[in-house]
Parts: C-alpha cells; structure tokens; sequence
C-alpha cells in the first residue's frame, strides 16, 4: 500500500474487527466498544486533573462494588512509614500459610485509590486465596513521582520486617506493574533482599509507550488509550527513560521468578512481551500468558479469566514449594 508516513510505516485500511465466535459469552462481552474518554486537562491544570480523577473514580466504584460484591475478608488499615495499607485475610486462607502478596493496584498510576484500592486488594486476597498488603499509595496531581514509589518502598521494609523474603510475593496490574518492576530495581538499588516472585499483569512498563501495540492495538483495545499526558503528569519533569519510572529500561537481573500476563487487544501486549523478554536475557526464569482476544482488563469472571488465575495459582504453588 501507499506510504506516506515516515519510513518503514505501514498504512492500514479501516477495517471492523469481530468478536471471535469461540470465546465466552462473557469474554465478548468485555470486546464492546467503549464511550469515547473525556478529554486530559492541560498538564499545568491541577484542579483539572482533580476533578478528573475524582468523576472517573466515582464512576467506577459502583462498577467495582458490584462485581466484589461476593469477595469478603478480613481488612485492616496500617501505617508503615507514611504508607496507608490494606491488610487482608481472606476466608479460607490455608491454615499456616505465611506467605503475603504485596498488591499494588492498577489505574493509570493518578485512579484507583482510597476505597478502591481496598476493593481489589480483596479482590485480590480472595483470587489468590491469600493474605494481601494492598499499597494505597499516593498519586497526581497533589503527589507526582516518586511518592508512589516512595510508598510501595515503605511498605515493602514493613512487610521484611514481619515476613522472610521467600515468603513475599509482589504483584502488580497495569500501573501497579510499573511499581512492582520500580520496587524491585529500587529495593535492589538499595541492598534490600528480593521477594519470593514477582507477578506483572499487562504492566505499564514503558512510560515512554515506544512499543508496537501502541500502534497496532490503538483504537482496538476496548478500554484504553495511550496515557502520555498522564505519564507526563506523574514523571513530573522526571525522565521518562528513567528505570524507576519506564523499568523495561532498567537491568533485571537478579529478580526472583516471574509470571506476566497480557492480551492479543491489550494496548500493553508489547510492554509485556518485552519484559518477557528482557527478563530471559537477564537469565531469570519467567513465563509469559497471553490470552486470545484478551484487552487491557483480561477476562475476570470468565472460562478465559479463570484459566490465567489457574496458571497464577500454580505459579505460586510450584514456588513458595521451594521454599
């Protein structure tokens, strides 16, 4: 076809692209097409972004409360060093199993706080079947990086203080990928023993967002959009190659057992499949799912969702065994 773009750049027709027939009633349902976004305030708006923040969380959490209506557990609210965390217990919970996930949500790295975040991380506890230290970590616009790292570290030394590394596990989804990966260079940075494992579901990686399916899933991932004003936002001047902020540009090596997940639709299937990588270069062992169709979300509540959180469940399994 005709190119006139910049060289090597493919141009594509307009095209629609159906549901496959073979997936789950409920996984086509996730593949609708979306409302289009509300427009990013101007980076300089702070009071923009709040209301923002603010209109997109209050529309999600009934969503969310709907949907962990059925997850229940025991939830209590610590401190560690400034840090606000979820500590969940859920029911069920193996007796004697000390193993913790340290959780960090997602939501672009500025959404999901406060009592969402508590939402997942039960939502998390009861999918996992154990105990949970869901990270409400501050955000933009009133605190731009590093404080979000600042905090995930805060809570990460508490968690050393009460647990041996081989029995903590770090795990984060979208834009808590992004703080678990930041966790571990900074914590290693800083001489601090690694976790048992590390989970990186569809990870925000990239910051600088250079990979391919920000090309190629644009406009086809049903719920998301490229985050660069908000990248912007929360680098706050900062370099956005900076491995604490975009960690597929840091050296991984030395970090524990890896499991990542992603989606053909997902916008942030190429963060993925480079971590991937990068992490088997590195010489760590790192196994990579990637769901047919799948978006930024996954599945959740479907047969498609229930055979990644299987292979989590083995993952986990086959690795605090080693213990």
């Amino acid at each position: 076809m005709a190119n006139d773009g910049p060289e090597n750049a493919m141009q594509v027709p307009a095209r629609t692209i159906p549901a496959p027939a073979y997936l789950s009633d409920v996984a086509r349902a996730y593949l609708m097409p979306q409302p289009p976004s509300a427009p990013y305030p101007a980076i300089d708006d702070v009071a923009g972004w709040s209301a923002y923040v603010t209109a997109v969380d209050q529309a999600i959490l009934p969503m969310l409360s709907a949907i962990m209506a059925q997850a229940t557990g025991e939830v209590e609210e610590r401190v560690a060093d400034g840090a606000r965390i979820f500590d969940i217990v859920p029911p069920g919970r193996e007796e004697g199993d000390r193993s913790i996930v340290l959780d960090l949500h997602g939501g672009g790295l500025i959404m999901c706080g406060g009592e969402l975040c508590r939402l997942m991380g039960v939502g998390s506890a009861a999918r996992l079947q154990r105990r949970v230290w869901a990270v409400d970590y501050r955000m933009p616009p009133a605190h731009p990086y590093p404080a979000a790292l600042d905090d995930s570290m805060a809570a990460y030394r508490a968690l050393l203080e009460e647990r041996s590394p081989g029995e903590i596990i770090v795990s984060g989804g979208s834009a808590g990928g992004n703080l678990a990966a930041a966790l571990l260079l900074r914590a290693r940075d800083e001489g601090l023993p690694m976790p048992a494992a590390l989970i990186l579901a569809t990870p925000e990686a990239d910051l600088t967002e250079s990979g391919d399916s920000f090309h190629t899933n644009d406009g086809v991932d049903p719920g998301l959009r490229s985050l660069m004003p908000v990248n912007l936002l929360y680098a706050a001047g900062h370099d956005l190659t900076h491995p604490y902020l975009s960690p597929l540009f840091g050296d991984v090596s030395g970090f524990p057992p890896t499991l990542l997940t992603s989606g053909t639709r997902d916008l942030y299937l190429s963060n993925t499949v480079r971590m991937h990588r990068k992490l088997r270069a590195a010489g760590v062992e790192a196994e990579l799912h990637v769901t047919e169709a799948g978006p930024h979300t996954g599945f959740p509540g479907s047969p498609e969702g229930a055979e990644i959180d299987a292979e989590v469940h083995r993952f986990l399994k086959d690795i605090l065994s080693r213990r």
